[in-house]
C-alpha cells in the first residue's frame, strides 16, 4: 500500500509476489538487451545490427510501461478513487502524459 517515504519517491506500493517477480524478470532481460547493446558498440558492430536492437529494448521497456500502468490502475488507482483521492486521476494523467511524449 502507498505511505510516505524519505527517498527518491514520495509513495510506495507492496506488490504481489507475481506481480514483481514478473517486474524484475522484464528488468532483468532489459539490462541484458542493453550490456548486449553495449557489447555490440565494442566490438564495432554494424550500425544496423545495433539499432535493431535498440528497437527491440525500446519495444520491451514499452511493454514494461504496459504492465506497469495496467497493474497501478488496476490497484492504486481504483483504491485511491474508492477513497475519495480525486487528485490521484490527475496524477495518473500527468503520467500518461509524459508517456507519450
Amino acid at each position: 500500500m502507498s505511505e510516505e517515504k524519505g527517498c527518491c519517491c514520495q509513495k510506495t506500493k507492496e506488490r504481489s509476489e507475481k506481480e514483481y517477480k514478473d517486474l524484475i524478470h522484464r528488468l532483468n532481460r532489459i539490462e541484458g538487451q542493453i550490456r548486449g547493446i553495449k557489447g555490440m558498440v565494442e566490438k564495432d558492430a554494424y550500425c544496423t545490427d545495433i539499432l535493431t536492437q535498440v528497437a527491440a529494448v525500446n519495444a520491451a521497456l514499452n511493454s514494461f510501461n504496459k504492465v506497469l500502468l495496467s497493474n497501478h490502475i488496476k490497484t492504486c488507482v481504483t483504491r485511491d478513487i474508492k477513497e475519495g483521492k480525486e487528485e490521484t486521476v490527475d496524477e495518473l494523467l500527468q503520467t500518461l502524459q509524459k508517456l507519450m511524449r
